[in-house]
């Protein structure tokens, strides 16, 4: 965790239903990071930082990073399609959420541990992925 002018940093935020993060740069500065629902990858967000922190509104919530994980990876596994691993892993919590939907229901807590487990796990292995790709945003370790 860093400090940037008194702001602890990395912070969450549930930007209009996207995640959006803000983390602290090599020099001291601070940066801000869009998921990219066309590649799953993040995109500078930089004109967002001053909204987040200052304007605020009902659409714009500060959010813990197990949140800011499951968000991200339900946005992932909504959004992009492929093959591999990964998209077995979100194909699997699709198809309890489709039975949810289907029995008209809510998940039981096993469900619910299971569907969190899994975007725990798929969103490490993304984001190793994307840091092998070079993404600069790209962090593994907010869902430890």
């Amino acid at each position: 965790m860093s400090q940037v002018e008194g702001l602890r940093l990395p912070q969450f935020f549930d930007y209009f239903g996207s995640p959006l993060k803000l983390v602290a740069t090599a020099d001291g500065g601070m940066a801000g990071w869009r998921l990219s629902k066309e590649t799953g990858g993040w995109r500078e967000a930089n004109n967002l930082v001053d909204k987040v922190l200052f304007v605020g509104g009902d659409e714009i919530n500060q959010i813990s990073p197990d949140e800011f994980v499951q968000l991200t990876e339900h946005e992932r596994g909504r959004y992009l399609s492929g093959d591999g691993p990964i998209f077995a892993l979100y194909e699997t919590v699709q198809a309890i959420e489709d039975t949810l939907r289907a029995e008209r229901r809510y998940p039981t807590p096993e469900e619910q541990a299971l569907i969190r487990g899994v975007r725990r796990r798929t969103f490490v292995m993304f984001e190793e992925q994307l840091q092998q790709a070079g993404d600069p945003a790209a962090d593994p370790t907010i869902a430890s």
